[in-house]
């Protein structure tokens, strides 16, 4: 066996003997090897030249396993099993946004889409329906409805109720843009409670009391008929209530003197339900000496779901009971229904030749029980008062009519009453008069719906055109739910409307009307408050 220097030797002598033969010497091994890696050296040069390596084509790589990060159903891997350029850029094409953020905006005109800021694994929760987790704790709502008054008298700087116009918006929230659903104050009070529209018996707070004929199912809920007194299947917020294991009481200011029911028997113990006799006159329909009671301001007694049953009786009660249930808050109601005698209901109308009318004869009335509600334990443990008007005047300098929201013409009105007033001979229908404020409100929350329109110009046929209304009466809430002092313009709102966001507070079904396509809710743009 040779040496390496041998070997070498060999190579040198191969070398000689080549050149002198004048033959070409063959490359030894590692003069072979070097070579081989200096052409393969030359061939990643030529080839860089040509299609130089970029940053970008590692970004395309990483955005790959980026750009969906919604489908991932376990954990993403550790950064050092996936390595990615530490800033990366923007991606050429951007991805558009997911779907779903427009449908997470409230019914509120100020409430805007929030993205979803999922936690852990998985997908991103779905957005949430609107108004859905938006609303307070409210177990008691107190609902006080003055009569007669539009928003700029009753909440306006030169209003002659400083405690209603001055100290209890400081209290609350006043939502400016809240209307009356038409003329009378009967047919008001029902929408409130049920969601029915006007009949020419209600908008005329009914001299006759009638039943409702044929009184056969409408679209919307809506009962179809003429008359007063609903059929039994028509249903209440009372009805709701009941049937969801809740408690509901309608406080009527009079109702223990008036003539047509049995008076109460003392403290705790509620008058038996006063209405007229079925296809009677109503003998309540005005106010009666020492006594300032009126049928027509309790729109319970119109059901028959509720008079043919206990449920009126134990429901409806003078204004001392609500006194006595504020005592405790196992004995407040979820909901009272306070109504004012006419001597303190705000109306411009007096109770008796030279008794005190309009909004100062009610503030002692509101003084004495909101007072006493906010000193209730029901009030401090989750309680809501709101105060608003049935309508605004429909007569006279200030009367107005207007309206709001996406209701339709209601079927049980002729063409010729749609848009004026409580009585069954209405005046044409015109712009509002000169001074009301309605043509300046700001527009709605959102687009009128088709079958809706605004107030037909001057000279235009009296139709079923214009959107129904009772004018703009305005709604003052009293909450810890409600930020003290503020004014909310967010949106419009109606007695509908007011229906509908009491009925999602006890997660109950929206009746009639309360159920239109596109009418607001209270959300948290009204709920500005979270303690």
């Amino acid at each position: 066996m040779r040496t390496a220097g041998e070997e070498d030797g060999a190579e040198e002598n191969a070398e000689e003997a080549a050149e002198e033969a004048g033959a070409l010497p063959l490359p030894t091994p590692r003069a072979a090897a070097v070579a081989v890696l200096a052409v393969l050296a030359f061939g990643v040069l030529i080839g860089s030249a040509i299609r130089p390596v970029t940053p970008s084509d590692a970004r395309r790589t990483v955005l790959l396993a980026l750009a969906r990060p919604a489908t991932r159903t376990t954990k993403p891997p550790p950064v050092s099993e996936t390595p990615t350029p530490s800033t990366p850029e923007a991606p050429e094409t951007p991805t558009p946004a997911p779907a779903t953020t427009t449908e997470t905006v409230s019914q509120s005109s100020t409430k805007s889409a929030q993205p979803s800021a999922g936690k852990g694994e998985g997908a991103p929760a779905p957005a949430p329906t609107p108004g859905a987790n938006e609303l307070p704790p409210v177990k008691h709502v107190f609902l006080i409805v003055l009569s007669d008054e539009g928003a700029p008298a009753a909440f306006g700087p030169s209003s002659p109720a400083p405690y209603l116009a001055k100290t209890l918006p400081h209290e609350g929230e006043l939502v400016e843009d809240y209307y009356a659903i038409g003329g009378g104050e009967l047919a008001n009070a029902i929408a409130l409670i049920s969601g029915q529209g006007p009949t020419p018996q209600t908008a005329a707070d009914c001299p006759l009391y009638t039943d409702l004929v044929p009184g056969t199912a409408g679209s919307e809920g809506q009962a179809l008929g003429s008359g007063c007194v609903y059929p039994r299947q028509t249903l209440t917020l009372a009805d709701q209530l009941t049937d969801a294991g809740k408690t509901w009481r309608a406080y009527m200011e009079g109702v223990e003197t008036s003539g047509a029911g049995q008076p109460a028997t003392g403290a705790g113990q509620p008058a038996s339900c006063p209405h007229p006799t079925l296809g009677a006159a109503d003998p309540d329909s005005t106010p009666a000496a020492g006594s300032a009671y009126v049928t027509w301001r309790d729109p319970f007694v119109y059901f028959h779901s509720l008079i043919d049953t206990p449920a009126c009786a134990q429901g409806v009660a003078g204004l001392p009971q609500l006194t006595h249930d504020l005592g405790s808050a196992r004995e407040t109601p979820s909901f009272a229904y306070i109504a004012p005698g006419r001597c303190d209901d705000g109306s411009e109308t007096p109770c008796a030749p030279g008794a005190p009318a309009g909004l100062a004869a009610a503030e002692p009335f509101l003084r004495k029980v909101v007072g006493e509600i906010e000193a209730s334990a029901a009030y401090r443990e989750g309680g809501l008062i709101a105060i608003t008007f049935d309508q605004a005047p429909q007569s006279g300098a200030g009367a107005d009519s207007s309206g709001c929201c996406s209701t339709t013409p209601y079927p049980n009105l002729p063409a010729s009453t749609t848009t004026t007033t409580s009585t069954t001979t209405p005046a044409p229908a015109t712009s509002p008069a000169p001074g009301t404020t309605s043509t300046t409100l700001p527009p709605a929350a959102t687009p009128t719906p088709s079958g809706t329109a605004t107030t037909p110009a001057p000279g235009a046929p009296d139709t079923q055109t214009a959107t129904p209304g009772g004018g703009r009466v305005g709604l003052l809430l009293i909450s810890r739910y409600v930020k003290p002092g503020t004014l909310n313009l967010t949106g419009e709102y109606n007695h509908f409307a007011l229906l509908r966001s009491i009925e999602n507070l006890f997660a109950l079904q929206p009746l009639g009307y309360a159920g239109a396509k596109g009418l607001l809710a209270f959300d948290s743009s009204v709920f500005n408050a979270h303690p």
